[in-house]
């Protein structure tokens, strides 16, 4: 069945007879985290043992944790436009990442594509965003022309520098529309003003919508040098690369945990679903792990898009590990449905707030899900793009585009070490894809004219 629309759920009937939507007051503000680059190995709630990570543990403890979520693309500019469009990042022009140079920018966001900002804004929400941006750096296509606003952070992808906040020499800090130049590590700051943003809506009538995503742990893998210190003496027989990954990891957890802090300190905690996730999986080059999970950033091996994914709201949604498949635009239908907003346009994204509150699967069973990842490079991708495909437990893959397909059956070989030989699966998995891709043709990715 296409999903084109969200309909109105029985879990939707149950929470506006009790009220959840009545008046914008008594809808839950929403906190996003989105990490960059985090491994699904990397936290100690996900098998990590040279590392804690506390903060995020425990709110991975106290929601729904999923085993099997993963993100919309194997890089980053793909998998944000996916939030924030709620549709494959292919069908809103944005197959690659995108970037301040032409020659090397693979994408442009779709103008005409419906943010979530846009929708919350129906709902009665304020949105704001702070951190990293990654989908555009002028207008239209800038946070405050896209739906948000408040926004506090960084339009551009990597930083050079994690105190100088530069990207090849340029500043792309930004307060609304404003270059600013502020002092400090970017975890550090981005922290602080979610902080400052959260007390601030303490005692305002509209619900909030907090867009927090981190340009950590993406490399460079830049710790504070005490942090550091303190890790390389607890731990001395990590390598130093491991090392200040640990550090860098650990440095996050304890800044996250000072937003989750603020929640609780302004009594806002009870009434704020939060989501945890990252944007990709870990890069093995920069001593990131992803577990047992094989290959990291860049592969569509598991290791490459599956990531640790967590939802709370205390009282609502239930505390479980759980193995349902989900994927980062399935957060545009959820959050849209608790915000009591209609979508009434096209978008591949399923509700998963049934499944959240009741364990009802009805959503999350029954459909193909895609990847696609384009990047230049005159001896690497050469401009083309590579893909996956997964239905079930089955999923068709390359890892280049200069590789053939290898199917693999993730029940029975979790690792994909063996490659199965069916070509009647091949070849529907391979239909299934194909028409993905001629839908997707219709989408430019360079900028309009």
């Amino acid at each position: 069945m296409k999903l084109t629309r969200i309909s109105i759920s029985l879990v939707s009937v149950w929470l506006f007879s009790w009220g959840g939507f009545a008046a914008d007051n008594q809808k839950p503000n929403v906190l996003f985290i989105l990490v960059d680059d985090l491994g699904y190995g990397d936290l100690s709630s996900y098998g990590a043992t040279e590392l804690k990570s506390p903060r995020i543990d425990e709110l991975m403890g106290e929601g729904v944790r999923f085993n099997q979520f993963y993100a919309n693309c194997t890089v980053c500019s793909p998998t944000r436009a996916s939030l924030m469009t709620g549709r494959y990042p292919d069908l809103v022009g944005v197959p690659g990442v995108i970037r301040q140079k032409a020659p090397n920018s693979w994408g442009y966001l779709d103008p005409d594509a419906i943010t979530l900002p846009q929708m919350l804004k129906k709902g009665g929400y304020h949105t704001a965003m702070i951190g990293k941006w990654h989908l555009g750096y002028d207008s239209p296509n800038i946070p405050n022309d896209r739906g948000f606003d408040f926004f506090h952070g960084y339009l551009g992808d990597m930083m050079d520098d994690y105190y100088t906040h530069r990207r090849g020499g340029i500043n792309w800090m930004r307060k609304n529309r404003r270059e600013v130049d502020p002092e400090g590590h970017a975890t550090e700051l981005f922290s602080a003003w979610a902080v400052d943003y959260i007390k601030e809506r303490k005692d305002k009538k509209n619900p909030f919508f907090l867009y927090l995503p981190y340009n950590a742990p993406h490399f460079p893998i830049q710790p504070p040098t005490d942090w550091l210190e303190l890790t390389k003496k607890r731990s001395p027989e990590l390598s130093e690369g491991r090392a200040k990954n640990v550090a860098f990891i650990e440095h996050m957890d304890f800044y996250i945990g000072t937003v989750l802090d603020a929640l609780d300190e302004t009594g806002q905690r009870d009434n704020t679903l939060v989501v945890f996730s990252s944007d990709n999986g870990g890069s093995l080059p920069h001593f990131q792990s992803n577990g047992n999970l094989r290959g990291g950033k860049q592969n569509h091996w598991e290791g490459g898009i599956r990531v640790p994914t967590c939802v709370r709201w205390p009282g609502k949604v239930r505390q479980e590990q759980v193995d349902t498949v989900g994927i980062t635009m399935d957060f545009y239908a959820t959050l849209c449905e608790v915000a009591g907003v209609e979508v009434k346009h096209e978008i591949e994204g399923r509700s998963l707030l049934p499944y959240l509150l009741t364990g009802d699967t009805a959503n999350t069973e029954g459909r193909d899900l895609y990847w696609v990842r384009r990047e230049g490079g005159a001896t690497g991708y050469q401009g083309r793009a590579y893909y996956a495909v997964r239905r079930g437990p089955w999923k068709l893959q390359q890892n280049s585009p200069f590789e053939p397909m290898q199917l693999f059956n993730l029940d029975e070989d979790p690792l994909e070490t063996t490659p199965v030989k069916n070509r009647k699966l091949i070849s529907e998995l391979s239909s299934s894809l194909m028409l993905h891709l001629q839908k997707a043709g219709q989408v430019p990715w360079q900028k309009f004219k």
